[in-house]
């Protein structure tokens, strides 16, 4: 038996999450699938970084005044989805003051609040920091709980009338006149969805599923380490104050902190080596920031692919593909609407960040809503995500989509340590 509904979103990470949330709320009838759980890929097996901008304000201005905004957006909608933890951005003996410098700059310039304090203050606020830390920046750096993040978008889509069916992967895209006809899905699903317009949000899957379309979208995935350590009382994010590199960020969880990452270009986001040497290098950086990881047990490893697009490097001339060092790429979002390759009611959303997640799913659904003729706007920044104020029901939440997530595992356990998320 055929289903039908009006918009179908395949992929179930924040940005597709989002994407069925924004348009429910606008009153369209939307069907979400996901292959796997909810948060499965990319938004699960990420450090979990809510970004102030200042990582991107030399990189990419525009993306560094998203992050900004949409921080203050999740902060005054997401809960205890988020953690409030502030960041520093840190400038040991050895690093560029200059950069620092530049740094600080290009936040005045983007209105990203910074507060500048030297090594004994830093310190003092940080115990464990290292005895290198010339001076910091104060930047308002959160943490992103992901399993509860996109398990209380779905739980929110839902409330607004949205389906969404976990474990259901897609097959095949039938193409009919010029238009998408038909969506062929598995698993618990186990039938063909028609709908009059479909979103890819895959992310680093994005080719592969516009491919069932007979379309050509260029992804140039990239795979990242993050390492669970057991560590209690960070306290802020730590960023070291340098040109994006290996083992720059210590993100802080109750009974661990996460330290991320590296930057490997592959071929399958699906098939890659897991090697020993990107968990050293982890360790060995980021103990530049916090010496005592490593000396505390490694409590979990696990990878993440970045779902970049890779047209974007082109257009900004960089050349890091040839080292297989994917960092010079846009993390900025494009969304694609496939007519222009002769398939209409079809678009695809690719790069972006998950601090950004939700202003990308507006403007996909804001680019829907107008190829159907849906004259509604978003509510989502400002509509409060179900249960945000209330842990135990953001993971029931988490439950009920299966949304279980190596990235904040340990914060929905209640525990520090166990084994690995690759284990």
């Amino acid at each position: 038996m055929t289903r039908h509904t009006t918009v179908l979103v395949v992929g179930g990470g924040a940005t597709g999450v989002g994407t069925a949330r924004d348009l429910a709320a606008r009153g369209v009838d939307v069907t979400l699938v996901e292959r796997d759980g909810l948060a499965g890929g990319t938004t699960g097996r990420s450090h979990g970084l809510l970004h102030s901008g200042a990582r991107y304000v030399d990189s990419d201005p525009e993306g560094a005044v998203e992050c900004i905004e949409e921080n203050r957006t999740l902060r005054s909608i997401a809960g205890r989805c988020i953690g409030d933890s502030g960041g520093l951005f840190v400038q040991l003996a050895d690093d560029d003051p200059d950069y620092f410098d530049r740094k600080r700059a290009g936040c005045a310039d983007r209105g990203i609040e910074t507060t500048t304090i030297d090594g004994d203050e830093a310190r003092e606020r940080v115990p464990g920091l290292s005895a290198a830390v010339e001076r910091a920046m104060v930047v308002p750096d959160g943490v992103i709980y992901p399993s509860r993040l996109v398990a209380a978008t779905a739980a929110g889509a839902a409330d607004h009338g949205a389906t969404v069916h976990t474990h259901a992967p897609v097959r095949g895209i039938d193409v009919e006149d010029g238009a998408v006809a038909g969506v062929t899905v598995g698993g618990e699903v186990d039938d063909t969805i028609r709908a009059d317009y479909v979103v890819n949000a895959t992310g680093a899957w994005a080719g592969e599923c516009a491919a069932l379309a007979g379309v050509d979208v260029e992804m140039r995935p990239t795979k990242g380490v993050m390492v669970g350590v057991d560590y209690e009382g960070l306290g802020p994010v730590l960023n070291r104050c340098r040109e994006p590199a290996d083992g720059d960020i210590v993100v802080p969880h109750e009974s661990q902190v996460v330290l991320g990452t590296t930057s490997v270009a592959v071929d399958d986001p699906d098939g890659y080596d897991r090697e020993g040497w990107e968990v050293d290098r982890m360790v060995e950086e980021c103990a530049e920031l916090l010496p005592a990881v490593a000396e505390r047990p490694v409590a979990r490893t696990y990878w993440g692919v970045r779902p970049l697009y890779a047209p974007e490097e082109a257009a900004r001339g960089t050349d890091d593909s040839a080292t297989g060092d994917e960092r010079g790429i846009s993390r900025g979002f494009v969304l694609l609407d496939h007519a222009a390759e002769g398939v209409e009611g079809f678009a695809s959303v690719v790069g972006g960040k998950l601090t950004t997640h939700r202003l990308m799913a507006e403007a996909t659904a804001d680019h829907v809503c107008d190829a159907l003729g849906v004259d509604a706007a978003s509510t989502t920044a400002t509509e409060p995500l179900p249960g945000a104020d209330d842990p135990e029901r953001l993971d029931a939440f988490v439950d009920e989509f299966d949304a279980g997530a190596p990235a904040d595992e340990d914060v929905r356990a209640g525990r520090s340590g166990g084994a690995s998320a690759d284990d």
